[in-house]
Order: structure tokens, then sequence, then C-alpha cells
């Protein structure tokens, strides 16, 4: 730490002491205190004789000694505002509390699916079984739409006239699938491709018309496949194509 160091005082030196000045200055006074008793004593004379002007007179010099102590002060009070941001105290500037921060809100992020999403891929490729039958109808949809198909639509309900997922191949041929969500030993029979097979070329004017299941197909039933060209895919063959190891229905 570094000790200031104070520089010697010029010491004042004191006047010397002058008896004319004295004499002269108390001779000033004696002359003013002379002239301020004749003019008092013929402000009295006057107004004794003109006592209208003599009171407002009066009145003026009183108002006069009132308003000037305030005039003093204002303007011996400091002029313009205190900045917020510092003020001093005694000589030492005291800093304003510096202003809190707050953290921006985090960013939510829009690409995420909605909370009610479900994502059609299953986790594993038996997962199928597993599923109701629209979620079935949403996962042969995303199966379509990931291997190249175009316009794919889920059309599955009660007035669906046998067609469940609908779109054009990436040979630009129209596809139309019929999805039936089985157990193992519930089998599709005939008259499934029969009521399939009314529709899908007449009505739905398919180029490709085929049938997916997670069960299997009965003997009738894949004959009149094979008489009508409708394609049967079963649980094996569904399973190679949601693996990569297999073709698609129209390929």
């Amino acid at each position: 730490m570094v000790t200031p160091i104070r520089r010697p005082r010029t010491p004042r030196r004191r006047p010397a002491f002058s008896l004319r000045q004295l004499s002269v200055s108390f001779g000033v006074l004696a002359i003013g205190v002379t002239g301020v008793g004749l003019t008092l004593r013929k402000a009295v004379a006057a107004a004794g004789a003109h006592p209208g002007p003599a009171v407002v007179v009066g009145l003026v010099v009183i108002m006069a000694l009132a308003v000037l102590p305030h005039r003093r002060a204002a303007r011996t009070a400091p002029h313009g505002r205190t900045s917020a941001a510092s003020v001093t105290v005694a000589g030492d500037p005291v800093l304003a509390p510096p202003v809190e921060e707050v953290a921006p809100s985090p960013v939510e992020d829009i690409d995420a699916p909605p909370p009610e999403y479900v994502d059609p891929r299953p986790v594993e490729f038996d997962d199928y079984t597993e599923m109701d039958a629209d979620a079935f109808e949403e996962a042969v949809a995303w199966l379509c739409e990931r291997d190249g198909c175009a316009e794919v639509q889920v059309v599955g309900g009660a007035n669906d006239l046998g067609a469940d997922v609908v779109a054009v191949a990436p040979d630009g041929r129209s596809l139309v699938i019929q999805c039936k969500r089985y157990c193992a030993d519930n089998k599709v029979g005939s008259q499934d491709l029969q009521r399939f097979g009314g529709t899908c070329f007449t009505v739905h004017g398919a180029d490709v018309a085929a049938v997916v299941t997670t069960s299997a197909f009965t003997e009738p039933a894949r004959e009149y496949a094979d008489r009508c060209g409708i394609l049967c895919f079963d649980h094996d063959d569904l399973v190679g194509w949601a693996s990569g190891t297999g073709p698609a229905p129209w390929e």
C-alpha cells in the first residue's frame, strides 16, 4: 500500500494593525448611521402627512424581505437529477445494485412429434401380430412409403370395398392392398380373396393387387389368387419385406 505524501501548507500572513484604516472605517459607519436616521425621520414625517402611500411602500418592503430567503435557498439547491446508476455519499461513489439477468426460456423442438403420435414402425418385425387392425394398416402404408411409393393413403373403413392401402408404385403402377391382421391359427380363406378380387380391379382400378396378412392363406385362397392375379403376402413374406430381405408386393 502506498502512503500518500502531504505537502506542507504555506503559512498565511496576518495583516498588520493600522490605526488609519480603523479611523476611516468608523467614519464611514457614522456617516451611514446618520444617513439612515435622517431617511427614517423623513419617512416618518411623510407617512404622517400621506399615510396611504406609506402603507403600500411598507408592504412592498416586507414582501421583498420575505421572498429573499427563499430565492437564496433555491439558488443554493443542486440542479438536475441524481443518476440512478451512481450516487455519491460523503465523497465515495455508491453503485446501484446490478440488474438481474433472466435466463431465456428453452426453445421447443418444432420437429418433435406431438405426444399422441404413434410411430407405425414396429420395434421388431414380429410385432405386427401385436397390432390392432388400424395400426397394422398404418404399418403397411409406412412400408410402401419407405420403399418409394407415392401418394400413399390409408383408406380402410366400413365402406372401403376391400381396399385398405392405395398408392402409386415406384414404376408408376396403381397399387391396392388389403390388410388382414389375423392371429396365427386364423388363416385367410378363399371367401376373403373372392370379395377382394371382385373390387380391386374393377372398382379401384388396380394394376397391382395384394393381400398382406400376419397369418397364412388356405390352399383354396391361393388357387383363387393365382387365377385372378392377386399377390398373397403371408407372415413370412411380410417379415422379409419389412426387413429388406424379401421383395415388396409390386416387385
